[in-house]
């Protein structure tokens, strides 16, 4: 099939045109005021059109979308002849007459501020965080790296003469009872280590500043990665979870249930009264980076208060007893809310909902709590240890292959035999593995679900509980919805997984690649509904005692966008459209036909005129099903190369293993210690060379296409096989991981801090020096609605930072020094000036008290 023709993004038009004739002010309206014609002057050559009717509306009338007007909005904000306006104020007075009486009542903007001296500039020579050098920065990495190598050399000495302990076990029983004796010495060992290295690097966290790349950072990183990597995070939700972070120095009370896996890192300065429920994906980490500094502060919650899923609260925030905080909503620094109040959004404000919807009281005292937590621990370490550990040393004793590398006499690696042997066996380990895994997700989970009723209180902590645990974690497994996620595959996956999709119209592209919920069988979703990447369906409520799972619908002919928390009694309906990181409402009539952006939301149109360019390639039904078959081919033709890429990494990392247990007899612990070495850089390469071969040469170029063209199923393609592994995660912090990011494609500045970014198209992506991207921040060039796909180049400045959990969109400019607050949503086309302070969903510019500074 040949190529389909793309069209990149339309250029900006020359930034200043003649404006043309004066606007026109409609039939029996008055002529146009000062300010409306200023705006009309303005929006002229942005729509590309000579004279603007002042009544037109600009997306149903003129043509534009949220990119066009974005471009509008920044070059009012050049002007100070009129007050800065939104993308909110935009949606909000979608005419000319009507925004400019909206900004009637405005106060007339402030003079810019004079430059600042070198002492007094927010980020310079003379700031706290100002720039230190290339000597500092090498030895901060340094120190990383002796770090994680010594780190390894103690785990291979543990391993090697743990491994040779359980393989001298007589007869099957007496290698599992030392499998868990071993196991459950390293597993007290792994818990313990990191709090006694926390309690010895850093002692009790205090509000301070911390200079990036410093001997105190180093101290400050290797304690976060310490606590981290503890097993006991894995126990997220459970009371063994909250007396971790008890160890660590939190202030946790009586009946505190924490669902979130963001470990805290300065723990000493969370405070948790009793009875509090956090949700999953909630921020609490008690530090941010900014312009060049780690700040630590505190973040207290009262008794019985409700943290909702993907929230965030930034350092120096504080919500008194009985207080709510809705989902997909935010505090930022300085924010408190008083005893007794409900707030949502991003930054958050008050609001008459209540989120704690169904869960009532139940009975859950200290003794159900303990029982449930000894359980767990104890199935660790009876079950789970002994399989992984025991499991391995039976694993080399039953395969020849690899049994023989334990002998004395000459190395199986130098026989072409042993990697024939090994590329078999690797492959029947692989792909058994994942057919294994697929069966255990659609067919467990039903059986479990018929345990827990919907709409039905159960306490927490006993053995329905445990059932809902695990029918989360057999459903939300990665790797298959990775596989079969932008196909068509992934609607028959998600049905058997327990999804109820009714008469389901496939459109090849029906879910992204991450979908979660907490019950697929209490999950439904509409006919001709589209789901981008990072929805999570929220079935449970909970209660300091008690949860209760309720079915969630969402409604047909919708589109989500990304990353959207969906929560059961979600007030939208047919044929709605809702935004990247919106927050679904809760509360007031259901929305039908509209859109939905922000948190909290507001409706804009469904869809504009531009977006319509491509719906001749669906309405005719016969080129539909042409260009679906098609599609469907490309994407069978991925998953296989997925699947090979995923194969042979695996295989890869087996000979590295293999060849460590050859030559261990002969160096010792060293070889193990290598081996890790080799298996991250493996993971790297593997990295480079898919992204290589997936974008070409010259990378990725902006697209503005039809998902049923050609370009977009060779960037679906791009997404699945280049998907970064987990193994990116472990340069967080590091100077490795711009090295990282400028292999895979990012034109990236030096010094840059990134503690956990997410890069979907690396090689449309600028990042200037010295820029701090904290945890759970992404930048995003791309963006999909219906059946029309958009991407193109986001750049940031020098010394920007992107807060904790921020989404920065495509076709974005941040000035130098710009700051972009927490849970910020950084729309398409916008453009943030120098030392500018942004913040919200969707972003605007912000007092410095909440955007910048900690309360």
């Amino acid at each position: 099939m040949a190529d389909i023709p793309v069209d990149v993004l339309t250029p900006d038009p020359d930034p200043d045109p003649d404006p043309g004739p004066d606007p026109v002010p409609g039939p029996g309206r008055s002529a146009a005021t000062g300010r409306e014609r200023i705006l009309a002057e303005v929006l002229a050559p942005v729509v590309q059109t000579e004279r603007v009717p002042l009544d037109s509306n600009f997306f149903t009338d003129l043509g534009a979308d949220s990119m066009v007007m974005a471009r509008f909005c920044a070059r009012l904000r050049k002007r100070q002849d009129v007050p800065p306006v939104s993308i909110k104020d935009v949606y909000r007075h979608p005419t000319v007459r009507s925004l400019a009486a909206a900004l009637a009542d405005a106060p007339p903007p402030a003079a810019a501020p004079a430059a600042a001296s070198p002492a007094e500039a927010p980020y310079g020579p003379g700031a706290p965080g100002g720039p230190r050098g290339t000597p500092r920065y090498a030895l901060c990495a340094t120190l990383q790296l002796l770090f994680f190598l010594a780190y390894s050399f103690a785990a291979a000495l543990v391993l090697a003469g743990g491994v040779e302990w359980i393989a001298g076990g007589s007869g099957l029983l007496g290698t599992y009872l030392r499998a868990v004796v071993f196991g459950a010495a390293v597993f007290l060992g792994v818990c313990v280590l990191p709090v006694l290295g926390k309690w010895v690097l850093v002692g009790r966290w205090r509000p301070r500043e911390i200079r990036l790349w410093s001997l105190a950072y180093v101290r400050f990183w290797c304690a976060k990665t310490l606590i981290r990597a503890n097993p006991l995070a894995l126990f997220a939700g459970s009371p063994v979870y909250s007396l971790y972070l008890r160890a660590l120095g939190a202030r946790i009370g009586r009946g505190v249930t924490v669902l979130t896996r963001h470990v805290p890192v300065c723990a000493d300065l969370l405070t948790v009264g009793d009875g509090t429920v956090i949700r999953k994906d909630a921020y609490l980490n008690c530090y941010r980076a900014q312009s060049g500094v780690i700040r630590t502060g505190p973040v207290t919650l009262g008794r019985d208060v409700l943290i909702g899923e993907a929230t965030v609260l930034d350092i120096g925030t504080s919500m008194g007893d009985g207080t709510q905080l809705g989902h997909s909503s935010s505090l930022h620094a300085g924010q408190s809310v008083p005893d007794g109040e409900h707030w949502h959004g991003s930054p958050a404000q008050p609001t008459a909902v209540d989120y704690r919807r169904a869960a009532g009281p139940a009975r859950c005292g200290t003794l159900r709590r303990a029982a449930y937590a000894a359980t767990q621990v104890l199935t660790a370490l009876i079950v789970y240890v002994p399989l992984a550990v025991g499991g391995g040393v039976l694993l080399v004793a039953a395969v020849p292959q690899f049994r023989s590398l334990l002998q004395p006499g000459p190395t199986a690696l130098t026989s072409w035999t042993f990697y024939a042997d090994a590329l078999a066996a690797s492959a029947v380990f692989f792909f058994g593995a994942v057919v294994l895994g697929a069966l255990l997700s659609v067919t467990v989970p039903r059986v479990l679900n018929l345990v827990v009723r919907p709409d039905r209180d159960y306490p927490l902590f006993g053995f329905r509980y445990g059932v809902h645990r695990a029918v989360g974690f057999l459903t939300n497994r990665r790797f298959h919805k990775v596989l079969f996620g932008d196909s068509s595959a992934i609607v028959p996956f998600l049905s058997r997984l327990g999804y109820d999709l009714g008469d389901v119209e496939q459109t090849g592209s029906n879910f992204g690649l991450t979908v979660r919920q907490d019950t697929p069988c209490l999950t439904n979703v509409g006919r001709g509904t589209m789901i981008a990447d990072g929805l999570s369906v929220i079935n449970t409520d909970y209660t300091g005692t008690s949860f209760r799972t309720s079915e969630v619908t969402i409604g047909p002919r919708n589109f989500l966008g990304n990353y959207i928390a969906f929560p059961a009694g979600g007030r939208t309906g047919d044929n709605c459209l809702l935004a990247t990181k919106v927050m679904v409402p809760l509360d007031g009539e259901v929305r039908e036909g509209v859109g939905l952006l922000g948190s909290p939301s507001f409706e804009i149109p469904r869809s504009v005129l531009r977006d319509s360019r491509f719906d001749h390639l669906v309405e005719d039904r016969a080129t539909f099903r042409r260009r679906l078959a098609a599609k469907n081919r490309h994407n069978a033709a991925t998953m296989a190369l997925h699947l090979g890429s995923r194969w042979l990494f695996f295989f890869s990392v087996a000979l590295v293993v293999s060849a460590a247990a050859d030559l261990y007899g002969t160096f010792g612990p060293a070889v193990i210690v290598l081996a890790n070495v080799l298996t991250v850089l493996f993971a790297v390469a593997d990295m480079v060379l898919t992204e290589r071969a997936t974008a070409g040469p010259h990378g990725l170029r902006p697209l503005y296409c039809s998902i049923y063209e050609r370009p977009f199923w060779r960037h679906e393609r791009y997404w699945k096989i280049t998907n970064p592994t987990e193994a990116i995660a472990v340069f967080n912090g590091t100077p490795f991981k711009t090295v990282v990011w400028r292999l895979l494609g990012v034109r990236i500045g030096s010094r840059v801090f990134d503690d956990g970014c997410y890069v979907p198209e690396r090689s449309l992506v600028s990042i200037g020096d010295e820029c701090v991207l904290n945890e759970g921040t992404r930048i995003q060039c791309h963006s999909q609605e219906d059946g029309t796909f958009k991407s193109d180049r986001t750049t940031l400045g020098n010394r920007c930072t992107v807060g904790v959990g921020a989404l920065v969109h495509y076709g974005v400019t941040m000035g130098d020094e710009a700051v972009l607050a927490a849970d910020s949503f950084l729309m398409k086309g916008e453009e943030v000036p120098e030392r500018a302070r942004w913040g919200g969903n969707p972003a605007r510019e912000m007092p410095d008290a909440v955007a910048g500074a900690p309360g």
